[in-house]
């Protein structure tokens, strides 16, 4: 027996399907680790942008634009409204708190479907565009998770939060796509956020603050985009390189 994906799908293709296999992973956690969670959400955006370097260097085909929608669905729509969701199920019961309860899980669930409409409409009409219209998921789902693991849980928080994104990704403020290096940047602080754990254990001689150091400094730089790319970004260069459209944050 031959399974239909080998020959049809890339490199690239692979990374891109890992990034909703990861996004699954940080819906299950969101029942048990809110912080692990959060870094499994930053984990997938570093992969998002992994298979964009990948297709330039290996080559992209005809289902990459088509998988990367439906890997940031998971990715950076239901895995974020679940971390959400949550934070607000572990605040309150249904019984004790029954509007913060049922407001947070509404606002979660509108999340996902504005995540699923406009990477729909990327898809269909922007993908071979250098810039997108609408605040990419990616970014709203980096700020969610970074705004947990620097300790931002109140639920009322991010509620108010997600609300705002879900709104903020069906308006029609454009943002410029980011220069290599700068997402290379953010790259590099989503990963040192991820992997401060790790550096925990392997020694005691790192400090206690630097995880959430490095959480603070990426919510600084993601809600920095959000509030300023509108309308400051812009710039020669941001077009995407060959062979990487569809490929980009979205």
């Amino acid at each position: 027996m031959r399974f239909r994906f080998v020959g049809r799908l890339g490199l690239a293709d692979a990374v891109t399907v890992a990034n909703a296999a990861v996004g699954f992973l940080a819906v299950v956690a969101a029942a048990v680790d809110l912080e692990l969670a959060a870094r499994l959400v930053l984990l997938a955006a570093v992969a998002d942008g992994l298979d964009g370097v990948v297709a330039r260097h290996r080559g992209s085909t005809d289902a990459g634009p088509y998988l990367d929608s439906l890997a940031d669905v998971a990715s950076f729509g239901v895995a974020p409204a679940a971390l959400v969701a949550a934070a607000v199920l572990g605040a309150g019961s249904l019984a004790s708190d029954p509007l913060l309860v049922g407001v947070g899980v509404a606002v979660a669930a509108l999340f996902v479907a504005a995540a699923v409409a406009r990477l729909g409409l990327y898809t269909a009409y922007d993908s071979d565009a250098r810039e997108t219209v609408g605040v990419p998921t990616t970014l709203a789902a980096t700020i969610l998770a970074a705004a947990v693991i620097a300790g931002y849980t109140d639920p009322a928080l991010l509620t108010a939060a997600t609300a705002a994104f879900a709104v903020l990704m069906g308006t029609t403020v454009t943002y410029p796509d980011l220069h290599a290096q700068d997402a290379l940047v953010m790259g590099v602080v989503q990963a040192a956020v991820i992997l401060t754990p790790a550096g925990h254990m392997a020694t005691a001689a790192l400090p206690a603050w630097i995880g959430e150091g490095f959480a603070f400094a990426l919510l600084f730089l993601a809600c920095g985009y959000l509030l300023l790319g509108p309308r400051f970004y812009w710039g020669d260069g941001i077009r995407s390189p060959p062979g990487d459209a569809g490929r980009r944050r979205v």
